[in-house]
């Protein structure tokens, strides 16, 4: 606006990241498509969330089953990534040709469990390395070595160095 008043505003921060990936061309105006690429942001917010929930339980019973939650759903999270980056014939994409809004939001998940969860959890790193697919592993290096992203993960280390550690 001209009086330097937003024109508009939005909140939660799921929204806020679709608004962008739509915005600068992450997510695709096919809706079909862009529902799928939704749906794993969905799936990665209940795997997230199954993570902390198991991390705050007191009760080692609750903590125990929680985890063995969060496991399964994070298998089923791989298996469902790893066949849309095989469908996608392994370019370390799982959506077309170039950086998406699902290979973006993929990317965070395991940089959050493999580097930045430890403190939570000292095993998570190791339990979730052993699970990642080879697929996983390039989108991660595809990931990182994109122009839109590489000058960003200058600053950091390399996801893709410590999953192959």
């Amino acid at each position: 606006s001209t009086d330097g008043s937003p024109d508009f505003v939005i909140c939660e921060s799921t929204n806020i990241e679709r608004y962008l990936a739509r915005t600068y061309g992450f997510l695709p105006a096919d809706l079909k498509q862009a529902a799928l690429q939704e749906q794993i942001r969905d799936l990665i917010s209940d795997v997230l969330s199954l993570f902390f929930t198991q991390v705050q339980c007191k009760d080692k019973d609750d903590k125990a089953e929680f985890q063995t939650k969060f496991e399964g759903l994070l298998e089923t999270l791989i298996k469902v990534q790893t066949k849309l980056l095989k469908d996608n014939g392994n370019t370390g994409r799982m959506f077309g040709d170039k950086l998406s809004y699902a290979d973006i939001i993929t990317y965070g998940l395991y940089i959050k469990l493999v580097v930045g969860f430890v403190r939570f959890n000292a095993d998570i790193a190791d339990n979730v390395k052993s699970k990642l697919t080879p697929e996983i592993v390039k989108l991660i290096s595809a990931v990182e070595s994109d122009p839109l992203v590489a000058k960003y993960k200058s600053r950091g280390g390399s996801l893709v160095a410590a999953v192959s550690a």
